[in-house]
């Protein structure tokens, strides 16, 4: 496993707040950060994609529980400024990417950290950036 540090997409984590098929392979990474101190990231866009999805999928409650997670998982939660939405577009201009994962490849080059994806959509900018696959 790369040193870190990692930014997960909001693939990942919906897997894992949902217990998706391979969500243990989330977990044990999760655990294994932690015990190294590295450092991950949440990009702003992507926490709201994964509220957006939560909530429509499952209600406020779930919803909830979700952002008290996220907290007590010590995510670090990225801005968007102006020169990462800027470069976030960029790439969407050049790739058939959502705009929101376009957030994390922009703020996983900013920070040089590791994407955390099962997304199949990474597969064409994985030479702009480390990608773990779940």
């Amino acid at each position: 496993m790369p040193k870190g540090p990692f930014i997960f997409d909001s693939h990942a984590l919906l897997k894992f707040f949902q217990k998706e098929k391979g969500y243990e392979k989330v977990v044990s990474l999760l655990q294994e950060i932690r015990k190294s101190g590295a450092r991950k990231y949440l990009n702003a866009i992507n926490l709201g994609e994964i509220i957006y999805c939560t909530k429509r999928e499952f209600g406020d409650q779930k919803k909830l529980e979700v952002l008290a997670n996220i907290e007590r998982l010590n995510f670090l939660i990225l801005p968007t400024p102006n020169d990462l939405i800027f470069r976030a577009s960029e790439i969407k201009a050049q790739f058939s990417l959502s705009y929101a994962d376009c957030f994390v490849v922009a703020s996983a080059q900013e920070h040089k950290a590791a994407i955390v994806t099962g997304d199949p959509e990474f597969k064409k900018v994985e030479h702009l950036a480390t990608v773990i696959w779940l």
